[in-house]
């Protein structure tokens, strides 16, 4: 029946060759193929695309109107498609106010719970907080005070400066005679006024009486009218004593009086102006002026420039007022930085008390005069408030630290906000907890409330936990809610969708994944299976664009696109479940049933014997371990996901090497030494980061062959007879490029609500560039010609051309021949721009010291990329270089020649060295979980 089934007709979107595809509703469906084969073009750009279009296609005429039409893709026909959900890993939030906890709404419901349920303490005393209504007021007053005379006074002031003319003015006018200033009572007095630049406490007496009866009305109302001017709060003072008790309405401390409003959600949000800490808007974090990158060389004088942002002197009011503060202490600008005292540098740098004095001859004026001087450190912070642009900025960040926020103490909130407390915890210490140890701490929590906190706690807490289990089955356990989305790997980030997804509960919908496997190690790969099981279980429909075996294997459908890549892909060479293609001979199968492999290597290498040591890292969860990575081997780094890995390589090793080699800006995490620098000459660091943030960026401008091939048609000789120079034939340019669209060779339709959307130009048609320019021709192809090629094509068409021919060779041996010189790299993935990156830094010419660090290389690749890659990587290594690699993939981890495995667990579990060595040595340790499958790849029995 066509309705149990999603139907796609003459598909022909990118490199489809009108593909003709069937999809069982209600199963989960893998695409697989190489690298290139056309499997996103027909899950995204085609069934996905399709089902936005048919979705935008219900709005009413007038919403359609501000967001546009969307283009329909090039199929002929798709039948049975539900509403579709894609949860892609490019959709990471890079804001840095959100969290774990705001993408999966958690931190919601924990705000809820601390509104609702928390208990409130004094940020003062530490005393919880009181609140009375009026009855409980008089209530008090008649048994602390009953016979004794007394002042009812409503606080007006608390602790600001200002003169309160005004304020006076007016209660003086509202009949009341007597207002107490700074704990002295005085009678109101026409012009009555304070000192404007001290701070002070002002309350107004609304009345003095003796309390008697319990039904005195006078008490009544002068409570109420207290309350009233008080905004809530009010003080009651006996007769003979100057101390004065609070009552409020409002939750108050009952010592000093502080009063906090009610509890609302948005009062623990840190992207609230109401929870949010004033100091850091709620970033947890300030950009600090860092007096190590402003003067980083202490030996030479102000004057030659020890001040890196004021430069070498200049005849400025700045130095002159720098100069006359270094007169007084017995120098001048020519002595060096690390013989002025600490005082005179304490004043360049911060400003001085007084004002300093300028000398005549330097301003020649008739007589000296006094500027205001408020140092070097206040001048730069003005600089970088007033200069929005990107240089600017980039400039200022040059002498800029990150550092934790002093006020808040990085916990995001206002002290107001974190006074409230469940079971002794505030909320930010309940989202800095890992997922495993909040849901204890919930569990436990709960025994811990009283009564009324029971009541409205527990259907909350069930809705918490609800959601972490589902974060739980898809192996996100080490996280915790605090976490920024910009920090997770394209894998985390969709593994959280897909954990909310789960949680919805909706049922008839095709959910659309791409690769959720990256970056999960082996163990939890059987929990993320499980988990879109569930999802497909709850009655929709699952396609995974996957390479992993195991997921292949679980799948009910299997889709194979082929056979190659590029212009030789874009074919189904199977669909049908995963028995049934264990039978076939497609590449896939191959490696399924076991035909084709990776081969293990007969021997792992020595390595040159030399080696860089690591001692006491200690960023995020390291337990101050000890590394050693030895040099001319293939180093891979395993281990469960969140135990380490990224910490140890991206954010310490990588770090340090680049500061020492390039001084980078970038801190690397805390560590206590370093051995072995003197080894390597140069790091390279090949992340999937992409090649360049606009379309104009692509594999031929990234490789610097682009600069080759204009070179090329330059010396052609119709370039000659015409006078065209190089950027004749640049499209980012004026001259040679189409200026209808700026050589972009589309025009930008903007889709408000939705992403935009590109149009070919009709002027040039796509081309970018001019009619003058293209007919310019080599080997009868013009520049554009040549940018449309793939690296397959090209490779041949300049075959007689050295120079280009080796850097667009080294992307072919990448596995990369399917991509075109031109295209953008907006449009590459992740594995692609991380093999272009890697494919240039093989086409350079290296010394053998240098060391290569790749962060899951095998993002987007299928197995026989995957052999591809590791032989360049093994030449790299032949050539006496080292490289490391970050992996979970057991066909890269069984080729190392050196492992170091991480765990034992993620999180706070984490953090330890397990065990290191040849594959052969890991596969027999007996701790932590990698051993274990590595012993099945290794085929050892024992």
């Amino acid at each position: 029946m066509t309705d149990e089934k999603i139907n796609v007709w003459g598909a022909r979107v990118h490199n489809l060759k009108n593909i003709d595809v069937e999809i069982p509703r209600n199963s989960l469906t893998v695409i697989t193929g190489l690298s290139g084969s056309g499997k996103s073009s027909l899950a995204f750009d085609t069934i996905y695309a399709e089902g936005q279009r048919r979705y935008i296609e219900t709005f009413s005429a007038y919403a359609r109107n501000f967001l546009g039409g969307m283009e329909r893709p090039d199929v002929d026909k798709i039948t049975g498609l539900s509403p579709v959900i894609s949860i892609e890993q490019k959709t990471t939030n890079k804001n840095p106010r959100s969290t774990v906890g705001t993408t999966t709404e958690i931190y919601d419901y924990l705000r809820l719970l601390y509104a609702r349920a928390g208990i409130a303490y004094s940020y003062a005393t530490g005393e919880e907080m009181v609140k009375y209504t009026e009855e409980d007021v008089l209530k008090m007053i008649h048994e602390r005070y009953s016979g004794k005379p007394i002042y009812i006074l409503a606080p007006l002031v608390r602790n600001r400066k200002g003169h309160y003319r005004e304020l006076f003015e007016s209660m003086r006018r509202k009949g009341y005679l007597y207002i107490r200033v700074d704990g002295e009572l005085k009678e109101i007095t026409r012009g009555m006024k304070t000192d404007r630049y001290k701070n002070h406490n002002i309350e107004v007496v609304v009345d003095k009486l003796k309390v008697q009866d319990k039904d005195d009305e006078r008490l009544k109302k002068s409570v109420s009218s207290a309350m009233k001017q008080g905004d809530g709060l009010l003080m009651i003072m006996e007769k003979d004593t100057n101390e004065a008790k609070y009552y409020s309405k409002r939750l108050m401390c009952p010592t000093t009086g502080i009063s906090y409003g009610d509890p609302a959600p948005n009062k623990f949000s840190f992207n609230s102006p109401e929870g949010a800490c004033p100091k850091c808007k709620g970033l947890g974090y300030i950009n600090e002026i860092d007096i190590t990158k402003v003067m980083p060389d202490s030996g030479l004088s102000i004057r030659q420039g020890a001040i890196v942002p004021l430069g070498k002197y200049k005849n400025q009011m700045i130095f002159w007022q720098i100069e006359s503060i270094l007169e007084k202490y017995g120098f001048d600008l020519n002595a060096p930085v690390k013989d002025i005292p600490d005082e005179a540098m304490s004043e360049i740098m911060y400003g001085s008390m007084e004002n300093v004095r300028i000398r005549k001859e330097l301003v020649h004026t008739s007589s000296d005069y006094f500027v205001e001087f408020d140092g070097v450190v206040k001048y730069l912070r003005s600089v970088i408030e007033n200069d929005d642009s990107a240089s600017g900025q980039k400039w200022a960040d040059q002498f800029q630290t990150v550092c934790q926020c002093p006020e808040c103490k990085g916990q995001r909130l206002n002290r107001e906000s974190l006074s409230y407390r469940i079971w002794d915890k505030n909320i930010s210490e309940v989202a800095d907890m890992d997922i495993d140890e909040l849901k204890t701490w919930l569990i436990e929590a709960q025994k811990h409330l009283n009564e009324r906190q029971r009541r409205i706690a527990d259907e909350i807490i069930k809705e918490i936990i609800t959601r972490i289990d589902f974060m739980l089955e898809v192996g996100l356990n080490y996280l915790s809610l605090n976490r920024q989305s910009a920090t997770l790997s394209g894998g985390e980030s969709q593994r959280i969708r897909l954990a909310t997804q789960i949680g919805s509960q909706l049922v008839n919908v095709l959910y659309i994944l791409d690769e959720p496997s990256i970056g999960l190690h082996q163990r939890d790969n059987d929990r993320l299976i499980k988990s879109l099981k569930e999802l497909r279980d709850l009655g929709n429909t699952v396609i995974v664009v996957e390479h992993d075996k195991d997921m292949m294997l679980n799948a009910d459908y299997i889709v194979d696109i082929g056979p190659k890549a590029g212009r030789k892909g874009g074919e189904v060479v199977f669909q049908g479940t995963p028995a049934e293609m264990l039978k076939t001979h497609t590449i896939t199968a191959q490696y399924l049933n076991g035909e084709m492999s990776i081969e293990i290597p007969a021997k792992r290498r020595e390595g040159n014997g030399k080696s860089i040591t690591l001692h006491g890292a200690s960023g995020n969860n390291l337990k101050n371990v000890d590394v050693d990575f030895p040099l001319g081997k293939l180093i891979v780094v395993t281990g469960v996901s969140g135990s380490g890995k990224s910490t140890l390589i991206n954010e310490t090793l990588q770090p340090i090497l680049s500061q020492h080699f390039y001084r980078s800006l970038k801190k690397p995490m805390p560590y206590a030494s370093i051995e072995g620098l003197e080894f390597v000459d140069k790091v390279v660091n090949v992340d999937q980061s992409p090649l360049g943030r606009t379309p104009r960026s692509n594999p031929a401008t990234y490789t610097g062959v682009f600069s080759d091939i204009r070179s090329l048609f330059v010396n052609l000789p119709e370039a000659k007879i015409r006078g065209y120079k190089p950027g004749r034939f640049s499209f980012n340019v004026k001259g040679g490029r189409c200026e209808a669209c700026g050589g972009n060779g589309y025009k930008t339709i903007e889709m408000r609500f939705l992403p935009d959307i590109m149009v070919p130009c009709e002027v040039c048609h796509g081309k970018r560039y001019n009619r003058e320019t293209l007919e310019v021709r080599y080997k009868g192809k013009s520049i554009a010609d040549v940018l449309d090629m793939t690296i397959n094509q090209a490779v041949e068409f300049f075959e007689n051309v050295p120079d280009i021919l080796r850097k667009i060779k080294t992307i072919q041996d990448v596995g990369l021949g399917y991509i075109k010189l031109g295209q953008p790299s907006t449009t590459l993935s992740g594995g692609e721009s991380q093999r272009v990156k890697l494919a240039t830094e093989l086409s350079k010419r290296d010394t053998g010291k240098t060391i290569y660090i790749l962060d899951e290389p095998t993002t987007g690749l299928h197995f026989e990329d995957i052999r591809i890659l590791m032989n360049v990587l093994q030449k790299l290594v032949d050539r006496g270089n080292t490289v490391i690699v970050i992996e979970h993939n057991l066909d890269v981890i069984k080729l190392a020649d050196y492992i170091i495995d991480m765990g034992p667990e993620g999180g706070r579990n984490g953090g330890v060295v397990l065990s290191t060595g040849t594959p052969e040595e890991v596969a027999v340790s007996d701790k932590g979980f990698t051993p274990k499958f590595l012993k099945n790849e290794l085929h050892i029995t024992n």
